[in-house]
């Protein structure tokens, strides 16, 4: 903090702050991936892919590999998807469930930072950054870095594009974009996915937020 007001302060015209937020746990109160597979397939239909995944589920137990789970989730749901159909349903979806989903008392702090503060906003997430694209709109968002989803050459959907975007993957995200010193004014996230990008900021906040709408 000290550091930005010697630069010009913060919502100055000499400085902007760098604030990030994770987006499952920390700006919702739920997991957005599972809530909108949820919400595209209908009750029925996602509990009969969720059985699919299951054995993939049960494994995780012992490799604890993010990436390789989150890439048979995506392949079960999503594989073959057109991109242009896929984007307009995350936008239907963050129309429908944003009101449900976001949770007032992050909202708050997330308008404080861009309206009062004039900082640059970003959201630093695991969730696929097709299903958060619209929310992160909609908020005003400066950047949104997040997992990626790998399309072929017809744009549909065939699993994951690199790792899961978290732990150290949010770091090294953060550092291919802004140099690797960089450092946040302020940071909040949920979880031990979140510590390596908390560490990064000058002042952090874990499991700052808790209402629900």
């Amino acid at each position: 903090m000290e550091e930005a007001e010697r630069r010009g302060g913060f919502g100055s015209l000499g400085y902007r702050p760098l604030v990030a937020f994770d987006f499952d746990g920390t700006l919702t109160w739920k997991d957005s991936l599972r809530d909108f597979l949820a919400w595209r397939e209908g009750s029925w239909g996602y509990l009969v892919k969720m059985a699919r995944v299951a054995p993939e589920a049960l494994r995780y137990t012992v490799h604890k590999d993010r990436t390789r789970l989150k890439a048979v989730l995506v392949r079960e749901f999503l594989a073959g998807e057109a991109r242009e159909k896929l984007e307009a349903e995350a936008r239907d979806y963050a129309s429908a469930r944003a009101r449900k989903l976001l949770r007032p008392d992050a909202l708050r702090f997330w308008r404080f930072w861009r309206d009062e503060q004039n900082a640059r906003m970003l959201i630093v997430t695991a969730t696929p950054e097709t299903i958060v694209a619209p929310f992160a709109a909609d908020l005003g968002a400066t950047m949104l870095i997040g997992s990626r989803l790998a399309f072929d050459q017809s744009s549909a959907v065939t699993g994951m594009d690199g790792p899961n975007c978290r732990g150290p993957e949010k770091v090294r995200r953060l550092q291919a974009i802004f140099g690797d010193d960089v450092k946040l004014d302020v940071a909040f996230g949920d979880s031990d996915g979140d510590l390596d990008m908390l560490g990064l900021a000058n002042e952090r906040g874990l499991r700052t937020f808790g209402e629900r709408p």
